[in-house]
């Protein structure tokens, strides 16, 4: 449709057009470029509702210069939504303007304040009824030939008179097409996950009494790897090796046997009944339980048997096994998503939805997936879309460690929340760039990063043999640099033993054995429980968008803060240097952050300790032999 005013660059949005993404109750920035012919004043606004509602929320937007406009949506419901710019030409900016200048130039205006006398009768339609007695007063005034031109007009362009007609829209109102948003549960921006294997707990109801320590240490979800049956043909025993042992219990993501497939739980860690008391147990304690995804046959699933057009054979009649080079996984048979058969195709993606819908009846609402990178994107998109159908509440972690453009499409086609290359990021300038480029457009409008400095298949170089203060760097740093982190149990211990120099496995996986561990004496515990309650105590911080880097002396010492002062301001400083003291002068953007010229206060969350600053920069002296590894500090006038 033909519009007077153009509307460019619409954000939030992803690349193709499909939904972005916020959630409920989130500030979400919005912008648009507007460009009209003319030198008319424009004004304009975003409105948003939930798809089916014919209810319509709206909030101004402000021109920031060079045809840039920007305003705040806040959507108050989960699901999808669909936002649009509106843009028209603000009569009432424009004639002020107008009249403003050809004053000032010494024109005669008495046309001009008719013509703002009509305008004012014609907004007063507009408004309520207050305030269109008070317009039609204005225009009294306005054609009041007994005083001053000057007194008139300036009777009708004050903050008043403007204030009364603002977002008032002209009748050639320009909009946009409807731009698709989803709305997760806050759940889905910003939480804390902890990764346990039951089996090493005893089974679920082991695992269950695990979750005390769990929720102690302030975690918001609990992870469980497959729960599922495991195979024996090609099961691989302790650290990977092809020759198990006969109570060598396989790895949980060699989904099946003859004991059942994705839908079961495995009989040495209780039953479904015992899995339903697990996620209570979880809820009764603040906690949600994510569920692994992996969609992998072992090749003694029920499904390998009853339905070998899933697989892909190969010439000597076997069926291909799963593998990484280096890594071989022969216990895993991946699944052909593009069958020959249309009908086979429809049939197998219709039984992998099937899985999710059993465990989301059996109160799952999240679920970490594996290796979506390995499956084909269409699926990903028609298969969270048809879940959101029914179940807007679900929410997708994608465990791809792979080129960023699929973890961006990952992203884009519907996955909540993203694995990240946080692992490999460790010197200020890395950290400092993958953030930003997180955090700003295109990415931040619709992926999510979660950082986890470890997880069962990656002891990270910087952290094999290791001393605690290097757990507890990259600790502070995925907690505090994106909302969305989480750590493998194990981590709180500064396990820290590497199967070999040249790859990133630990030594006696726990994804091949079961693993005893004394979690009363975990070294890291007490730098959770105090990261956690910051995190909780300061909601309004967490925003990804809203991180900003600050300037030090000393690469060794990155600072970044979240907020503002006039609303909550925190500011981190880490040494990335486990090892040795550092020092630095930190020089703090005190515009944007809103700091007084003179002195203010810094509490530190992690210490208890006070200290107080004058002007925008401050010292800093961090030694990881006293146990201190970072600052995180709550900053007040």
């Amino acid at each position: 449709m033909l519009t007077p005013i153009v509307i460019d660059d619409v954000h939030p949005r992803t690349p193709t057009g499909r939904a972005a993404k916020t959630v409920v109750g989130e500030r979400t920035p919005v912008s648009a470029t507007l460009i009209a012919d003319g030198h008319d004043r424009l004004a304009a606004r975003v409105r948003w509702h939930a798809v089916g509602s014919d209810s319509w929320s709206s909030a101004p937007l402000a021109h920031l210069g060079n045809d840039l406009w920007e305003g705040v949506l806040t959507a108050d419901a989960n699901g999808p939504h669909e936002l649009v710019i509106d843009a028209w030409v603000d009569r009432y900016a424009t004639w002020r303007h107008e009249v403003a200048v050809k004053a000032a130039a010494g024109h005669d205006v008495e046309l001009e304040l008719e013509e703002g006398a009509i305008l004012l009768e014609q907004l007063a339609q507009d408004v309520s009824p207050e305030s269109a007695a008070r317009l039609r007063d204005v225009a009294v005034v306005l054609r009041r030939r007994t005083s001053a031109p000057t007194d008139r007009m300036a009777a009708a362009t004050t903050e008043e008179v403007g204030g009364l007609v603002v977002g008032v829209p002209d009748a050639r109102l320009s909009s946009c097409p409807p731009h698709p948003l989803w709305v997760d549960r806050p759940i889905a921006a910003h939480a804390a996950w902890y990764e346990l294997f039951p089996r090493s707990f005893g089974g679920l109801r082991g695992a269950a009494r695990h979750l005390d320590h769990v929720a102690d240490l302030g975690f918001d979800v609990v992870y469980l790897p497959p729960i599922h049956p495991i195979g024996t043909t090609h099961r691989k025993g302790r650290d990977n090796s092809l020759t198990p042992g006969p109570d060598d219990p396989g790895s949980p993501w060699a989904i099946g046997s003859s004991e059942g497939g994705h839908d079961a739980v495995h009989p040495a860690l209780g039953t479904l009944a015992d899995f339903d008391a697990f996620v209570a147990a979880a809820g009764q304690r603040g906690l949600e339980v994510a569920l692994d995804y992996a969609l992998q046959c072992s090749p003694d699933h029920p499904w390998v048997r009853e339905h070998p057009e899933w697989f892909r054979p190969r010439p000597d009649g076997s069926i291909r096994y799963a593998e990484n080079p280096p890594k071989k996984y022969e216990d895993i048979h991946p699944i052909e998503f593009w069958p020959a058969r249309e009908d086979d195709r429809v049939a197998l993606w219709g039984a992998c939805r099937d899985v999710l819908e059993h465990w989301i009846d059996h109160g799952v609402r999240t679920f970490r997936v594996d290796n979506p990178h390995t499956k084909p994107l269409a699926f990903w998109e028609w298969l969270i879309d048809d879940v959101h159908t029914r179940h807007p509440d679900a929410v997708f972690l994608a465990e791809a460690f792979t080129r960023p453009a699929m973890m961006a499409k990952l992203a884009e086609v519907g996955f909540s929340q993203s694995y990240t290359y946080f692992t490999w990021r460790h010197s200020s300038w890395e950290l400092r760039d993958y953030v930003s480029e997180l955090a700003r457009r295109p990415l931040v409008d619709y992926m999510r990063p979660s950082f986890w400095p470890n997880t069962p298949d990656i002891l990270d170089e910087h952290l094999r043999h290791a001393p605690p203060s290097a757990f507890a760097v990259r600790l502070v740093l995925a907690a505090t640099l994106v909302p969305l982190y989480g750590i493998y149990s194990g981590f709180e211990l500064c396990e820290h033993e590497p199967a070999s120099d040249t790859n990133t496995e630990y030594l006696h996986s726990e994804k091949y054995e079961i693993k005893t561990r004394d979690f009363a004496a975990a070294p890291l515990a007490p730098l959770i429980r105090l990261l956690h309650a910051a995190r909780h105590r300061h909601p309004e911080v967490w925003a990804l968008r809203d991180i900003r880097f600050h300037a030090s002396d000393n690469d060794q010492l990155l600072a970044y803060s979240r907020g503002h002062l006039g609303d909550d301001l925190l500011l981190v400083v880490v040494n990335l240097d486990p090892h040795d003291a550092q020092e630095t002068l930190v020089h703090l953007d005190g515009a944007a952050l809103g700091l007084p010229a003179g002195r203010y206060q810094l509490h530190d969350e992690l210490t208890g300790a006070r200290y107080e600053w004058d002007g925008p920069t401050g010292y800093v002296r961090l030694d990881p032999s006293r146990g201190q590894v970072a600052h995180l500090l709550h900053v007040t006038a």
